[in-house]
């Protein structure tokens, strides 16, 4: 009998409150994440992280916690050292914070998916993983894998394993990067029953939140997207929401491979000025969302965790970069209201808005016409 097990990676994140929020909300949807494991009938699941003082709180009964290294971790490194000491077969990989709507039914596809002969992999996202099942694990511990897990489906692919990838929806695009992601579900009233409990509580209020979620409702309205943006996400999100949008895409797959070049939205920024900028949003748009960090950053070094997540709460006076801080000064201060974000914003937040945005809402007609074939 083939031996699969359940890995899930939590990295805890600073001290500073938008970033202990996030870590709550990813401890949330772990616990969640664990009970749809053991439903799908997953027999063996290793949690990882540096501090494992962090699941005294976790009611994790048979999941084994595994000591990660406090610094220099290699993802790629540690996934083979799992592999080879616990002599697996195959394995699903969670980093904590994504998966966590997924199904005990999908799960239950993925474990059977994990257990096949031949070494292959089946990825939310193949050019940026959050999270995968993998068959033939063996067969990883003489490849060569990436110190992050967003690369992992090239590094297979370029191997000559077999890769696929999952329906982009909700449950496979939702993953808990930033404050927003979990704002933004907790005005959907989705989750398991850990994660509703985190976020019926949330410590923070966005004042554009509700403001943008009526944009979407409306067919007048003008909605800009900024970022990086999956183009399927966004057909299959203009489909289930009333407004209008409009996008530039810009940054995709930054963290699974350098980007050569500055994007051009990065670049216009620096040459016009941060006011600028807004000025011409607010003439263009209704409302907007934003992926801030290939916009602000280019191809540079990212701020702290603390400076983003300070940021995309809108709270311009914990924001310690000179730089970030004027952008977020000025969104706040914006005509239109906008949600500042990362990728996740753009992607599952895509999914979740086109649902949230109904919620208490009637719907008196249909958003657009049915298909009609005249073959």
């Amino acid at each position: 009998m083939k031996r699969v097990a359940a890995l899930i990676f939590h990295p805890p994140v600073g001290k500073s409150a938008p970033e202990q929020f996030v870590e709550g909300g990813r401890l949330a949807a772990t616990q969640d994440m664990i009970a749809a494991l053991r439903q799908a009938g997953t027999a063996e699941i290793l949690l990882l992280t540096p501090e494992p003082s962090l699941l005294d709180g976790l009611d994790a009964g048979a999941v084994r916690p595994v000591q990660s290294p406090t610094h220099g971790f290699h993802f790629g490194e540690t996934l083979q050292r799992l592999i080879r000491e616990y002599r697996l077969d195959g394995f699903l990989y969670f980093g904590s914070g994504s998966g966590g709507l997924v199904s005990p039914r999908q799960l239950q596809r993925m474990v059977g998916f994990a257990g096949r002969s031949a070494p292959s992999g089946l990825f939310n996202n193949f050019y940026s993983c959050d999270f995968a099942a993998v068959s033939g694990a063996q067969s990883l511990l003489d490849l060569q894998l990436p110190s992050a897990d967003n690369p992992l489906g090239f590094a297979l692919a370029d191997s000559g394993i077999s890769c696929y990838a999952l329906p982009r929806c909700l449950e496979t695009q939702y993953d808990i990067d930033t404050p927003i992601d979990l704002l933004l579900l907790s005005a959907s009233e989705l989750g398991g029953p850990y994660l509703r409990r985190y976020v019926d509580d949330v410590p923070f209020e966005h004042p554009f939140i509700e403001p943008v979620l009526k944009l979407f409702t409306e067919r007048s309205a003008h909605i800009a997207l900024l970022g990086r943006v999956n183009p399927e996400n966004w057909s299959r999100f203009e489909r289930e929401v009333a407004c209008r949008t409009s996008g530039l895409i810009e940054g995709r797959g930054m963290r699974a491979a350098s980007l050569r070049v500055d994007p051009l939205l990065h670049q216009l920024l620096k040459e016009n000025g941060i006011p600028n900028f807004f000025r011409l949003l607010a003439n263009s748009a209704d409302g907007a969302m934003l992926d801030t960090r290939p916009l602000l950053c280019g191809r540079g070094e990212l701020p702290t965790p603390h400076d983003r997540f300070s940021s995309d709460l809108l709270l311009p006076d914990d924001v310690t970069d000179p730089v970030w801080r004027a952008f977020t000064e000025e969104a706040l201060s914006s005509p239109i209201p906008i949600l500042l974000g990362g990728h996740s914003l753009l992607s599952g937040g895509l999914h979740l808005i086109s649902r949230a945005c109904w919620k208490g809402r009637d719907l008196p007609r249909r958003l657009h016409p049915e298909p009609y074939s005249w073959q």
